[in-house]
């Protein structure tokens, strides 16, 4: 079984692209240690955890999941480095896992016990997603030997790489760690190196905006007493400024029990319109990023007439949902190219040179029908239409009461009398796949996506409403809906490279036939490999601990 406490001993250097790694790895020696054996290749998945209020960070720790063989290991490595110079030494304990979030259903090891010591009550969460293709080397010499990787790394947060980067890590094996001083020596010296400042655990949170990259665990904000009033009477301005992005944007809609269900619904549409609005430039300049924000907006605002609508008046709010859906459909358009490239791009930087030219003609194509539907975006915001739609939906998302639905007295009206069906109503429809997920096929789990949606919607939507405890039920249900949509998108490739393959089988050479034919055997191993791992993420949102929790809050409405 697997079960250490040991120190870790390493260096880090960020590399400027690609070149700096392969002159690292192809390096005789470095530091007096001669090179042994050939340069192997790996890819690695990590999954960081926390609880919601980071107390893992905040107790000087990060712990992450790995599958390692048959097994999947908790590694737990303290965030402080100890050392002079550029190697550094930090505490590392790692133990046996399981699917479960729930440290008590881990082995024994020291680290299920250091993790049940510093999160006390609070639960676990997926915090960030990291992925690597790392190329190692054995050096060696009279007095230590070590481990040399060049990690091409990846930061996925909801199923898309939100940031990549180039890291080159020596670490001990055996043996003087003095041996590594002069190892950091000849890497220094190296042109396109610079020396670490960061762990790739606190660049990926950067990366993603989350409130942990700003020191080791911020303490959540307080929760607001009872009632709208008194929560914006008392709320403290550093309250109010962590609930505020860049160039304070807000980070909620500020949706409270008492609310008509119109103006909740208004409140969520003028917060994602904003987002919309201020993506828009990066967008028309082709931020991939940017991009992908703006239509995450357009999702959310299309979600809130869902969850809302019965709240306005169908007639007077056609015009803002048809040219809503519009621009949706065309940012989806371009957005699923990228995420079809982005899946072949990291699939493609494991291979040799030769392999990864043979993926040229499917990456090109590819390329091109992104360029296409770009250029229609394009158009599309650069219209008076859409321009005009925007300054209206502007003043409709403004204007109390514009397009609310007139209600008889004794209708239900406030957010905390609808709320409870309509998030239970969600809940239920999930629920409802668990007498077929054994046997759900690829279309099933597809629908169960969707549903599973859904419900994150309706969360989202209450959760100023609902309180703190409502981040702990959507991060379990996102956690799902990112599953299932990753087996999406690995479904959607492998059939758009079946329809590559067979519109253009006789034309290709056979070493790219041979690459384009490899990649889909790729796919299809992968929408297997999710389709049968659905289970933990399901356990987390179908469980009695979900429903519990759920319960609660809605009845504190």
């Amino acid at each position: 079984m697997i079960a250490r406490d040991h120190d870790e001993v390493e260096l880090k250097f960020r590399l400027q692209d690609a070149r700096a790694g392969e002159r690292l790895l192809a390096a005789g020696s470095l530091g007096g240690l001669s090179a042994g054996g050939i340069v192997s290749v790996v890819r690695v998945e990590d999954r960081y955890i926390d609880t919601p209020g980071f107390a893992l960070r905040a107790g000087g720790y990060a712990a992450r999941l790995r599958e390692r063989g048959d097994e999947l290991v908790v590694t737990i490595k303290a965030t402080a480095r100890r050392g002079d110079g550029r190697v550094h030494r930090r505490r590392e304990v790692e133990g046996r896992a399981t699917r479960s979030l729930d440290p008590a259903a881990w082995p024994a090891s020291p680290a299920r016990t250091l993790v049940q010591t510093l999160r006390g009550d609070a639960p676990l969460e997926h915090v960030v997603t990291i992925r690597q293709v790392r190329r190692q080397r054995v050096y060696s010499g009279p007095t230590a030997s070590m481990e040399l990787s060049v990690d091409e790394v990846q930061v996925v947060a909801k199923g898309r790489i939100v940031e990549r980067f180039i890291e080159a890590e020596a670490e001990l094996i055996s043996g003087d760690a003095r041996a590594l001083t002069a190892v950091g020596d000849d890497l220094a010296a190296m042109a396109g190196t610079t020396e670490a400042t960061a762990s790739k655990l606190d660049a990926a949170l950067a990366a993603i905006g989350h409130p942990a990259a700003t020191g080791p665990g911020l303490a959540p904000v307080p929760e607001a007493p009872d009632g709208p009033l008194e929560a914006a009477a008392t709320e403290p301005e550093s309250a109010k400024r962590k609930r505020r992005g860049a160039a304070g944007e807000p980070r909620s809609a500020g949706v409270h029990a008492d609310d008509p269900v119109a103006e909740a619904g208004r409140k969520i549409l003028a917060f994602h319109l904003a987002r919309m609005i201020a993506r828009e430039p990066g967008t028309r300049d082709g931020n991939v990023e940017e991009l992908h924000q703006m239509r995450v907006a357009t999702r959310r605002m299309r979600a809130a007439w869902r969850v809302f609508g019965d709240g306005f008046d169908a007639r007077r709010t056609r015009r803002h949902r048809t040219r809503l859906r519009r621009v949706a459909v065309l940012l989806g358009t371009v957005r699923d190219q990228d995420v079809l490239l982005e899946g072949a791009d990291a699939y493609r930087s494991a291979l040799s040179p030769a392999e990864q030219l043979g993926l040229d003609p499917l990456l090109e194509t590819w390329q091109r029908r992104r360029e296409v539907a770009r250029r229609a975006l394009i158009r599309e915001l650069d219209g008076g239409p859409y321009q005009r739609w925007r300054d209206a939906f502007l003043d409709f998302s403004a204007s109390e009461g514009h397009g609310a639905r007139t209600l008889a007295p004794t209708e239900p009206q406030r957010l905390r009398d609808t709320a409870p069906a309509r998030i239970w109503s969600a809940f239920a429809r999930v629920r409802a796949y668990e007498t077929v997920l054994r046997w759900a096929d690829v279309p099933t789990l597809h629908e169960l996506r969707i549903t599973a949606k859904w419900l994150r919607y309706a969360l989202e939507f209450h959760a100023d409403a609902l309180g703190s405890e409502a981040s702990w039920l959507i991060a379990r249900v996102t956690a799902l809906q990112d599953h299932l949509g990753l087996l999406h998108d690995a479904d959607v490739s492998a059939d758009l490279v079946r329809v590559f393959l067979g519109e253009h089988a006789a034309t290709l050479e056979d070493g790219e036939r041979a690459s384009i034919g490899r990649y889909l055997l790729d796919r299809e191993a992968e929408v297997e490999r999710l389709r049968h791992g659905v289970g933990a993420p399901w356990r987390g949102v179908a469980g009695m601990t979900f429903r519990r929790r759920l319960g609660r809050l809605v009845a504190d409405l």
